[in-house]
């Protein structure tokens, strides 16, 4: 994946550099503090035009330098603005400097008690959050989230308070924003699915880009666009072999409709033949569901010999179970050098007798995760960006660790922030093997599959969903996928 700024993830370390890099090389703190404090009062007056009450937390920091000089901003236009202070005043340093601005401007300086805010700025803490929140501060983020919840608007300044900027979790407590105006470059924590984050903008501060050199982003935001790149137009030569021949393996005993929803997303993703192996009494109604399709009754592992040898990438795992067949078609799908696509059982049997391989991509859901590496899924979600990392390490190959804020793990790391909570229901991972195999047998490689197919299956869902989340399907996206993989 190329590197782009404007997608790029920093961490708190890389962001330090780069404001000290900015300071370097002649703009003052002040400055950079002030042109934060323009971007998030513009971003304010955006999201909320008709707000004439505001009420700004400032912590002791800079953040809260940010916060004061926000307020001045908000006091000069006219809008009725309380401040509290959390924590000490700030003593030195450009948050001294601001704070007396905000006095000089008339501004004071209140106890935490929420009045009648109708937009709150919460600038208590920054980037720097390590430890647990806890005292005067803890209390005051209680007190913004009642509020919230209680119709008051909530606008971040750089992460919530109580967020942990690398890797996105809450620390003890954590203010739930509407709105994240994030500064230099955005960060992991931010795109991490956690649901107090709100909209995330992302104000440069006007740092020459020149700054930036050597400074890699590790992580990169996918994009629509980067479909263009993987799935170009056919040319006009193409036949159903050169666009591949996937094989699926699972569909267990009143599992068939996994394996069948995996079967039409290969099918639909692009893939020139698809054949399906499965227990025997489903072969003739999967094929009676989907003509398409090849399907093979398959009751002993030698039975699928002959299946892989024909077929160019294996998908196996969509209503696998965990039966004596189960492990059956499982160690011998494992002995095959087939790129392979590994998910839903095939990872519960991964787990219990763990391998590593190059040539496969595992799609785990955080608590298939937390079996993988024999932890809790309380674990996985408190770091995902290292658990996908301890899993690619472990297993090898390509991992995708699926939820809000799917990740991919391979020679680097990608994140997808489309897709939308209508698609938690069962049979989505389903869709999603069958995309990915689907661009494996299409000459991706496993790490351009594994990106295009968490894209392309997020984006169909978010096409389905504009009729609604609450009761959207597989089959939804399923039917969205066409017009998704021709762009």
């Amino acid at each position: 994946m190329t590197q782009d700024i404007a997608r790029g993830l920093y961490s708190v370390a890389q962001v330090r550099e780069l404001d000290r890099r900015a300071m370097a090389s002649g703009i003052a703190g002040y400055q950079l503090m002030q042109r934060a404090a323009a971007a998030c009062w513009r971003a304010l007056q955006e999201r909320w035009p008709d707000a004439r009450r505001i009420h700004v937390f400032c912590g002791s920091g800079n953040n809260g330098g940010d916060g004061f000089e926000i307020a001045r901003l908000a006091l000069s236009a006219g809008r009725s603005v309380q401040v509290s202070q959390v924590g000490e005043a700030p003593k030195s340093g450009d948050a001294l400097t601001a704070l007396a601005a905000w006095q000089a401007a008339g501004g004071q300086v209140g106890a935490a008690r929420i009045a009648d805010a109708e937009v709150i700025v919460d600038a208590i803490f920054g980037i720097g959050l390590s430890r647990e929140v806890t005292g005067a501060a803890r209390e005051a983020i209680i007190a913004i989230n009642t509020a919230h919840e209680s119709g008051a608007g909530v606008l971040a300044v750089d992460v919530p308070s109580g967020l942990d900027a690398d890797r996105g979790c809450a620390l003890g407590v954590q203010v739930h924003a509407d709105l994240t105006v994030t500064f230099i470059a955005d960060k992991p924590g931010l795109h991490a699915g956690n649901p107090g984050v709100g909209q995330v903008r992302v104000a440069d501060l006007d740092i020459p880009r020149a700054l930036r050199e050597g400074v890699q982003a590790p992580l990169q935001r996918l994009h629509e666009t980067d479909l263009k790149r993987w799935l170009p137009a056919r040319p006009v030569d193409a036949h159903k072999g050169r666009n591949g021949h996937v094989l699926l393996v699972g569909g267990n005993h009143g599992m068939a409709g996994a394996i069948l929803l995996a079967a039409r997303a290969a099918l639909r993703s692009g893939a020139g033949l698809v054949s399906v192996a499965t227990r025997p009494r489903h072969a003739v109604a999967l094929t009676a569901a989907q003509p398409e399709l090849m399907c093979h009754g398959v009751e002993q592992a030698g039975d699928l010999l002959p299946l892989l040898q024909r077929a160019d990438t294996v998908a196996i795992g969509p209503g696998l179970g965990q039966d004596d067949w189960s492990r059956r078609v499982h160690a011998a799908v494992l002995q095959s050098d087939l790129p392979q696509v590994v998910d839903a059982d095939a990872l519960n049997l991964l787990a219990d007798a763990p391998v590593r391989h190059a040539h496969w991509v595992l799609t785990p859901h955080p608590g298939e995760a937390a079996r993988l590496l024999a932890c809790s899924t309380a674990v996985i979600q408190q770091d995902r960006f290292g658990a996908v990392a301890q899993l690619q390490e472990r297993y090898g190959g390509v991992v995708v660790l699926k939820g809000a804020g799917s990740l991919i793990q391979g020679a680097s790391q990608g994140l997808c922030s489309y897709g939308n909570p209508g698609m938690a229901v069962g049979g989505m991972g389903d869709v999603l093997t069958g995309v990915i195999a689907g661009f494996i047998a299409q000459g991706l490689s496993l790490g351009d599959a594994a990106c295009a197919g968490v894209l392309a299956h997020a984006l169909a869902g978010d096409r389905a969903a504009k009729a609604g989340q609450r009761g959207l399907l597989p089959e939804d996206v399923i039917s969205e996928l066409r017009g998704v993989v021709n762009p």
